[in-house]
């Protein structure tokens, strides 16, 4: 009798963790499909937008005197891509030559139609893993926080954390080491940006990515986005905080 009674309270207990275990998964994929959905509006909806990108590169350990800059005008058109064009330029033509223009270049290509969707932080490109209920207050915002696990590895996929904003599940950051090394002359990279609201989707604002090269060493870039202008889909602006301009595409 009263082993009975003990393999019925077992098998009660398992019951129960099976249902606690199954609601957990179960808040994971609801949750990362409300970030999906947020990403994909902000595809849909934002047609084309300008803003300003700094680019200063630092070398080794010196994080005050940047060893190249160069400001550019980015130019994005949801049919077409990206496009850059550079306003100003200074300090080490090295640098500028093969550190910006690649990455600009990159820039480019991985914004083109048909790669753009492998970028995004969604399910289809990333495993996602909620770490907690509880959220995490950062940049300002009540955070969730997940674990990032490329599906592919690529130099542009980032293995590491994401915070979403708990309100609304857009990106207010993002930060760990590069899948895949871009080149054979650059070494493990650490990768970095933060995200603002603009027009009420999630906008760059700050990068920071750090590269460690047998052949130039220790090397910072950081990027900065300022006066955004952003044309959107008629009926689906938010807010414009952060925007300087705001057009808005009557719709279809």
């Amino acid at each position: 009798m009263k082993t009975d009674w003990r393999r019925s309270a077992i098998h009660f207990l398992l019951l129960l963790f099976s249902a606690g275990a199954t609601a957990q998964a179960l808040d994971d994929v609801a949750v990362v499909g409300r970030i999906d959905v947020a990403i994909q509006e902000r595809l849909e909806n934002v047609l084309s937008f300008t803003v300003t990108e700094h680019y200063r590169v630092f070398r080794n350990q010196d994080e005050t005197q940047p060893v190249a800059e160069m400001l550019v005008k980015a130019s994005y058109r949801k049919e077409t891509g990206k496009e850059y064009g550079v306003l100003s330029q200074t300090g080490s033509a090295l640098m500028r030559k093969f550190v910006l223009a690649p990455i600009l270049e990159n820039e480019k290509r991985i914004n083109l139609p048909g790669n753009r969707e492998a970028g995004l932080f969604t399910s289809a490109n990333y495993e996602m893993k909620l770490q907690s209920n509880r959220t995490v207050r950062i940049d300002g915002h009540d955070c969730l926080v997940f674990s990032l696990t490329p599906r592919h590895k690529a130099p542009n996929k980032i293995a590491g954390t994401m915070w979403v904003n708990a309100a609304d599940y857009t990106m207010v950051r993002v930060e760990g080491m590069a899948s895949k090394n871009p080149s054979f002359l650059v070494g493990p990279t650490e990768m970095m940006r933060q995200y603002t609201m603009v027009a009420g989707y999630a906008q760059a604002d700050h990068s920071r990515v750090v590269s460690h090269s047998p052949v130039f060493g220790r090397t910072v870039i950081t990027i900065d986005y300022q006066d955004y202008q952003v044309h959107l889909r008629g009926g689906h602006g938010k807010s414009s905080r952060g925007c300087m301009d705001i057009k808005v595409e009557p719709g279809e």
